[in-house]
């Protein structure tokens, strides 16, 4: 059995980090499932497709022209959507909260799911999102849910706009991370939320550091 560490949480509690140095360390394959949403979401708005158009979402996803290039550390360096790198625009906050509403719909997460088991592979695999734990990988031995404060997540997304040159209302940056929170977990299909076997880290509090150091403890023991 291909041993598998689950990454799962809202946005902003460091999982894309965790989970990058993680499969460093491990020299494990590494699965970024926000970043397969967000270019989906990039290919239905490219298309112009109504997203209630259930069978073109469906059709999209099952033909998703998607590639990861990365160097050999595992971590993520570009993403090529339909031949185009699309690494800047897929991490944009409007991209985010298009693959956000997308994600909700039941048929674009069945179509999306194998897509995502394919990436278990020897010698192991870190799968980042917000069900790796719940439905992806349902079987994996090591399953960690990072939780933190909205208003710290939103501040952190502030400094985040700020260091890329961008400004920000952190009013309306926590108010887009609360609506965003409540969107993923009270969807119908896979909400966001912890496995029962879980292990919960508050990083409210935390260093990045302190994050890794407690869950390499985890994997190592």
């Amino acid at each position: 059995m291909i041993p598998v560490l689950t990454v799962d949480g809202p946005s902003g509690v460091g999982k894309g980090t965790l989970a990058r140095v993680v499969a460093q360390k491990q020299g494990w394959h590494l699965l970024d499932s926000g970043a397969i949403y967000r270019a989906f979401a990039l290919a239905v708005d490219a298309r112009g497709i109504d997203i209630k158009d259930e069978s073109a979402l469906e059709e999209i996803a099952k033909n998703l022209d998607l590639e990861f290039k990365t160097e050999a550390n595992n971590e993520l360096v570009s993403v090529y959507l339909d031949g185009k790198e699309v690494s800047a625009v897929l991490r944009t906050e409007q991209t985010g909260e298009m693959a956000s509403r997308i994600a909700s719909i039941g048929v674009v997460r069945a179509a999306l799911l194998k897509r995502q088991q394919d990436f278990a592979k020897a010698p192991g695999l870190v799968a980042d999102g917000r069900d790796m734990g719940t439905t992806v990988f349902p079987d994996a031995p090591f399953k960690i849910f990072l939780t933190a404060s909205a208003q710290e997540r939103a501040n952190r997304r502030l400094k985040q706009l700020q260091a890329q040159g961008h400004t920000g209302i952190i009013s309306q940056i926590l108010a887009d991370v609360v609506a965003r929170d409540e969107r993923d977990s009270s969807r119908k299909h896979s909400p966001l939320k912890p496995a029962k076997d879980a292990f919960v880290i508050d990083t409210t509090e935390l260093s990045i550091d302190e994050v890794i150091t407690q869950v390499m403890t985890l994997v190592e023991a």
